[in-house]
């Protein structure tokens, strides 16, 4: 790999573009299912989220917030599994050098939000896997057992409240990340989004 490259390369363009997609998912997932009610009526098909453009088929009857939790935990997991793979890649890739057209403080600012986005890119899903091993469930992955409930209710109670607090965190620093992009984009205009072009 030319170390002297300004531009990611195609895995960790592909990579952070699926992450990407996976945690807006999540986050609308999670907004979305945290409304549903817990008397539901169990049923076998599922409109994803009211939409009328795709019905999940189960095998056995779910309720709407068992199945949505389900889906949430399963998307958790492949979402986690990805993350892994990014963090090896970005350990054993030396990321592109940065613009010469940035400021001291542009910098400093980009290393440190990254840095943060990695940590809370990995503890949001690890918090929300702890908080699911604790409960009576467990965790099942699109369908299948993946791991038991220990159903230990304190400990599950602390992790909601992590994986809760970490998440808006991640939100706000996701936030800052994008603000910053469409600021080279719109005001600096420099090729600061081309670093994360396939093109």
């Amino acid at each position: 790999m030319n170390h002297a490259s300004t531009r990611y390369t195609k895995v960790a363009i592909i990579l952070h573009t699926l992450i990407a997609l996976g945690v807006f998912a999540m986050f609308a997932l999670g907004w979305y299912m945290s409304e549903i009610p817990k008397d539901a009526a169990k049923q076998t098909g599922f409109d994803l989220f009211d939409l009328g453009i795709y019905t999940w088929q189960l095998a056995e009857e779910a309720s709407p917030r068992t199945f949505y939790y389900n889906l949430h935990k399963s998307i958790g997991v492949t979402l986690l599994a990805l993350i892994a793979v990014r963090v090896l890649w970005r350990i054993t890739h030396r990321p592109p050098a940065m613009l010469a057209s940035y400021k001291a403080w542009e910098r400093k600012l980009a290393t440190g939000t990254h840095h943060l986005l990695y940590l809370l890119m990995i503890a949001v899903p690890v918090s929300g896997l702890i908080m699911a091993i604790n409960s009576k469930y467990g965790v099942m992955w699109f369908g299948f057992d993946f791991i038991a409930g220990l159903d230990n209710k304190n400990l599950r109670e602390l992790f909601k409240e992590v994986h809760e607090i970490v998440g808006m965190l991640f939100l706000a620093f996701i936030i800052l990340h994008i603000a910053g992009a469409l600021k080279h984009k719109f005001i600096d205009k420099d090729d600061t989004l081309k670093r994360m072009s396939l093109k």
